[in-house]
C-alpha cells in the first residue's frame, strides 16, 4: 500500500497544478507526480550514497523523456519504440540542468540522476514549462542536499498582455516567449525568443515570471515541511590545511602577476598559469593521485580569486580591454565557392565558418515527437570540434552543447527569415563550424550566419548580431563589473553568462545563466543596455563586409518558382498514382512538390535552370486551365473525327483541333494531314466561357502565297 501526500498550486488564471509523492517510484530517493489538467509528469531522483574517488565536480545527469503513449501515438521508425532523445528533449533537459546544478553544495560530488518522464499529455498544455518544477519537487522531498527549491515557468506576451504557461494554441504568435528559472529569491536562468522586444519589456516579463515562481517554490517548501524531510550527511572532499596554506603562499602572487601581464593569446596565458601549478607540485614529495587532485582544486580556486581581485583592483581585463570594449573583428563572405552562401566571422580568438545550403520542400526537417509534429524550413546546425580549443581528442559528434548553442542561434535568426514563398521559396540549412573558440562562439555563429544568408541572396528582414555579457560581483561590498564580449576565462571565473541577440530594433533571442545568489534588476538593466551598444557596434562592422543581401542567388544555386493553384486541382496535377506529376518531372528535369495551405495549394518547381522550370509550369498551368492565349504547345493526336482531331497538349488535357485549323489548304478528310499518335505543334487562339480551347495548327505553318513567294525568291537568287 502507499501513503500519498499531495500539494496543490493555483495559477493566476485558475488552472490547478497538483504535486503528489509517496505513490509511484518509491524506491527512488525522491519521486513526484505532477499533474495539470490531463498532462502528467513523473519525476525521480537518485543519488549515490558516496562519491567516487578523486571526483571534484558535481556529476549530475538530467534527462527529460516523452513517452509516445502519453499522447496516444506510435513512435516512428522501424523499431517502433522510444530511442535516442530528440533535440527538443535535450533542450528541455538542458534548461532544467542549468537551474539545478548551481544549487547543489560545492563539496557534494555523488553521482546524481534526475529523470522526468512525460506520461500523459494534453498537447495544448505545453509540458516543458512544468518540467523544472517537477524535477525540483522530486529533489525537495528527497534527502539529497540541495539549496533549492526552484521552479521554471514560461512567460509569453500575447496581444500586449503577459501570460504564464500559455496554451500551445494561444502562444504561437506571441511577441515574447521566455523560459525563466529561479529560486524564491533569485533569478538563475532565462532563455527564449522575442519579436524585437525592448530591454525594458524583457525585464518586465522576467519580474512577472518570478512572482509565479515564488508561489511554486513556497509550495515545495511546505511539502518538505509536511514530510519532515531531513537531508543526508556527507563528506566528499579530502582537505589538507597545510597544503592549502602552502599553495596560497607559493602561488597567489605569481598567478596575479601572470594575469597582470595582459597576455592576449589564450594558450600562452594558460601555459603560463599551468606552469605555476607544476612548480608547486615539484615541491611535494611524491604526491599521490588524491593529493594531485586536491592541489588542482586549491589552485583553481586561487586562480578564480586572483582573477576577480585583479579586475576590481586594476580595472582592466585579461587581454587589456576596457570592460565595455569588443575584441577586434574581421569578416569575409563568399569564402566557399561551391556553397550557396558562406561567411567567416572572427572576433578575437573566436571564429565561425558558416555555410548556407538552399533546398526544396523535400529537404524540410520532419519533426515527429510525442507532443510536436510538423516540418521546419529553416535549419541551423552548430559544430564544436576539439581542435577549436587546441584539444587533442577525437570528435564524437553532436552533444548537448551543440544542440543548445545551435538552438539559440536558430531562435535569434528565424523571425528574420521570410516565410512568404514568393520571397523565399527555399528550405534553408545553415551550418556553423567553430574553428577557434575563446568565448561567445554561439554569438559568433549568429553573426556569421547573418552574413552567409545575405551572401546566399536570402532577403532577410533585418541583420542579426549577438554578444555575450559577463559579470564579476562582490556580494560583501556590493561592487560589480559588467563585461562585454566575454572571454572563456571570464565565463569560467565570472558570475554570469548572458547572451543577447537582436536587430537594431530589438532583442530576438536571449540566454542567461547566473552563478551567484542575487542579481538585482538594476544590474540586469545595465547589462542589457551595455549589450545593446555592443550589438550595434558589431552590426556596423559586419555591414561593412556586406551591407545588404545580394540581389540574386549564386549561379549554381537551385532555382525555385512557386505558384498558387486551386485546392480542387491538386489531385489533377498529381494524377492517378502520381503518374502525371512524375511524367512532368521526368520530361522537364524538375522536382515538384505540392503543399496544401488552407483553401489553396502551393506548387514548388525546383530545377537547375530557368527553361526547365518554365516548361514544368507551362504544363501545370495547362492542367489547371490557367493557359495564356497565344501559347504554343507540343501536342499528340489522340483521336480523329470527321470534324477534326482531339489532341493532347498535356497528360489528361485534350482539346479539339478543328479540321479547318489543321492546314491552309482545304481538307476533305482529317486523315489527309494527320494520323493517330502524330506529334504536332498547336497554338491556343482562345478559350470560351465554358473553358473549351480553340486550337490551330495552320497559323504556325506558312501561308500558300508565302510559300510561293519564298520559292520564287530562292529561284531568283540562283
Amino acid at each position: 500500500m502507499y501513503n500519498a501526500v499531495k500539494k496543490t498550486i493555483q495559477l493566476n488564471d485558475g488552472r490547478i497544478i497538483e504535486i503528489e509523492t509517496g505513490k509511484l517510484a518509491k524506491q527512488a530517493d525522491g519521486s513526484v507526480v505532477l499533474k495539470m489538467g490531463k498532462t502528467m509528469l513523473l519525476a525521480t531522483v537518485v543519488s549515490a550514497k558516496e562519491a567516487k574517488e578523486n571526483v571534484d565536480f558535481m556529476p549530475l545527469s538530467v534527462d527529460y523523456r516523452e513517452k509516445y503513449a502519453s499522447t496516444g501515438r506510435f513512435p516512428g521508425g522501424f523499431m517502433k519504440r522510444e530511442a535516442r532523445p530528440s533535440d527538443y528533449e535535450i533542450l528541455i533537459s538542458r534548461l532544467v540542468d542549468r537551474v539545478l546544478r548551481p544549487l547543489f553544495p560545492d563539496d557534494y560530488h555523488a553521482e546524481t540522476f534526475v529523470n522526468i518522464d512525460l506520461i500523459s499529455c494534453d498537447t495544448d498544455d505545453l509540458p516543458d514549462a512544468l518540467v523544472g518544477l517537477a524535477a525540483s519537487a522530486a529533489i525537495t522531498v528527497s534527502n539529497i542536499p540541495f539549496h533549492g527549491p526552484i521552479s521554471e515557468v514560461r512567460v509569453a506576451k500575447i496581444n500586449g498582455k503577459l501570460v504564464i504557461n500559455p496554451s500551445h494554441s494561444s502562444y504561437k504568435n506571441a511577441d515574447l516567449d521566455l523560459m525563466v528559472g529561479a529560486t524564491y529569491d533569485n533569478i538563475l536562468m532565462v532563455e527564449g525568443e522575442l519579436n524585437e522586444i525592448s530591454e525594458e519589456d524583457m525585464i518586465e516579463a522576467i519580474r512577472f515570471a518570478h512572482q509565479t515562481i515564488k508561489i511554486q517554490c513556497k509550495a515545495q517548501m511546505e511539502l518538505a515541511e509536511q514530510l519532515a524531510v531531513t537531508k543526508r550527511v556527507y563528506c566528499h572532499e579530502n582537505n589538507n590545511e597545510e597544503i592549502k596554506t602552502g599553495i596560497r603562499a607559493f602561488a597567489y602572487q605569481k598567478i596575479y602577476d601572470v594575469i597582470k601581464k595582459g597576455i592576449v593569446n589564450k594558450q600562452e596565458r594558460s601555459d603560463a598559469l599551468h606552469a605555476i601549478c607544476d612548480e608547486f607540485m615539484a615541491t611535494l614529495a611524491e604526491p599521490d593521485e588524491s593529493t594531485t587532485d586536491m592541489v588542482n582544486r586549491y589552485y583553481n580556486n586561487l586562480e578564480k580569486e586572483a582573477f576577480r581581485e585583479y579586475y576590481f583592483t586594476e580595472q582592466v581585463r585579461l587581454d587589456g580591454r576596457k570592460f565595455d570594449q569588443i575584441r577586434p573583428i574581421w569578416s569575409e563572405v563568399d569564402f566557399l565557392p561551391m556553397a550557396h552562401g558562406s561567411a567567416i566571422f572572427t572576433r578575437g580568438e573566436t571564429q565561425s565558418l558558416a555555410s548556407v545550403t538552399l533546398g526544396n520542400k523535400l529537404d524540410e526537417q520532419h519533426i515527429d515527437g510525442a507532443v510536436f509534429q510538423g516540418y521546419e524550413r529553416f535549419l541551423l546546425n552548430y559544430n564544436f570540434p576539439p581542435y577549436s580549443t587546441g584539444e587533442a581528442r577525437p570528435y564524437r559528434g553532436v552533444g548537448r552543447r551543440e544542440v543548445g548553442h545551435g538552438n539559440l542561434a536558430h531562435r535569434a535568426l528565424k523571425r528574420m527569415i521570410p516565410t512568404d514563398y514568393d520571397i523565399n521559396p527555399y528550405t534553408i540549412r545553415v551550418v556553423s563550424d567553430i574553428l577557434e573558440s575563446n568565448g561567445s562562439s554561439s554569438m559568433a555563429t549568429v553573426c556569421a550566419a547573418t552574413l552567409a544568408l545575405m551572401d546566399a541572396g536570402i532577403k532577410i528582414k533585418k541583420p542579426v548580431t549577438g554578444i555575450a555579457m559577463g559579470l564579476i560581483s562582490d556580494p560583501k561590498t556590493g561592487r560589480f563589473i559588467i563585461l562585454s564580449d566575454i572571454l572563456g576565462d571570464e565565463d569560467h571565473f565570472g558570475d554570469m553568462d548572458f547572451k543577447v541577440c537582436g536587430t537594431p530594433d530589438g532583442i530576438t533571442a536571449t540566454q542567461m545563466d547566473i552563478k551567484v545568489d542575487g542579481l538585482p534588476y538594476e544590474v540586469l538593466a545595465k547589462a542589457l543596455t551595455q549589450a545593446r551598444v555592443g550589438r550595434l557596434y558589431i552590426l556596423e562592422k559586419i555591414l561593412k563586409t556586406l551591407p545588404e543581401p545580394r540581389p540574386d542567388f549564386k549561379p549554381h544555386a537551385p532555382r525555385i518558382v512557386s505558384i498558387t493553384v486551386p485546392k480542387d486541382m491538386i489531385g489533377a496535377i498529381i494524377g492517378p498514382g502520381g503518374k502525371i506529376i512524375q511524367d512532368i518531372q521526368a520530361k522537364t528535369n524538375t522536382i515538384i512538390t505540392i503543399d496544401e495551405v488552407e483553401d489553396h495549394g502551393i506548387v514548388q518547381v525546383c530545377a537547375p535552370d530557368a527553361d526547365s522550370i518554365k516548361a514544368a509550369i507551362k504544363r501545370i498551368k495547362g492542367i489547371i486551365g490557367d493557359l495564356e492565349i497565344g501559347e504554343v504547345f507540343d501536342a499528340t493526336v489522340k483521336s480523329i473525327m470527321e470534324y477534326g482531331a482531339f489532341v493532347e497538349i498535356f497528360p489528361g488535357k485534350e482539346g479539339l483541333l478543328h479540321i479547318s485549323e489543321i492546314e491552309w489548304r482545304h481538307l476533305k478528310k482529317v486523315e489527309d494531314a494527320l494520323h493517330l499518335g502524330q506529334k504536332i505543334q498547336v497554338k491556343l487562339l482562345d478559350i470560351d466561357n465554358r473553358g473549351k480551347m480553340k486550337l490551330s495548327r495552320k497559323v504556325l505553318l506558312p501561308k500558300p502565297e508565302e510559300q510561293l513567294q519564298s520559292v520564287q525568291h530562292e529561284f531568283k537568287k540562283k
